[in-house]
């Protein structure tokens, strides 16, 4: 697809991240030269050809003290995978939550939720306290810390 020179400026300039401000797209605005309303329809426009999917927030939880991560999988009934998954993802504890599709006979889990702690013990904790919480007993689960921690970015797209 083939992107205007005003196109390629707004990518280069949001996917390295929108600047911490209060008004951000005031601030690319400025540093193109038009108003907000125009960058904002650009990204409109880059919205609905398919160019841009979604924007999202890259936390990096390590510098704010969280070190032990665990990725906890759920082997949830088809039926119910909906709503534990809801009733997970409202949980301030609980960074992301989604499904997806099984790998059978490996892997038997469908549901995936990220849970962030000062230390394992604590996670550890957390998880207890939402299985009991949630009346998830019933629901096979497995807890997988991260051994390594790679770098965190958003989308690249020029």
């Amino acid at each position: 697809m083939v992107l205007n020179e005003t196109e390629q400026r707004l990518i280069s300039l949001i996917q390295g991240g929108l600047p911490i401000s209060s008004r951000p797209w005031v601030d690319i605005a400025r540093q193109m030269n038009l108003d907000e309303d125009e960058v904002l329809n650009q990204v409109r426009k880059l919205q609905e050809r398919g160019l841009i999917k979604r924007f999202g927030l890259v936390v990096r939880h390590h510098e704010l003290g969280y070190t032990a991560n665990a990725m906890v999988v759920w082997d949830v009934p088809d039926d119910r995978v909906r709503a534990v998954g809801q009733a997970l993802g409202c949980h301030d504890c609980v960074t992301l939550c989604y499904q997806r599709p099984r790998r059978l006979p490996q892997w038997p889990y469908n549901l995936f939720c990220m849970i962030h702690g000062k230390d394992r013990e604590r996670v550890l904790d957390i998880i207890e306290e939402l299985v009991e919480a949630k009346g998830l007993q019933d629901i096979p689960h497995e807890v997988l810390f991260s051994g390594e921690r790679f770098k965190q970015r958003g989308a690249k797209y020029l």
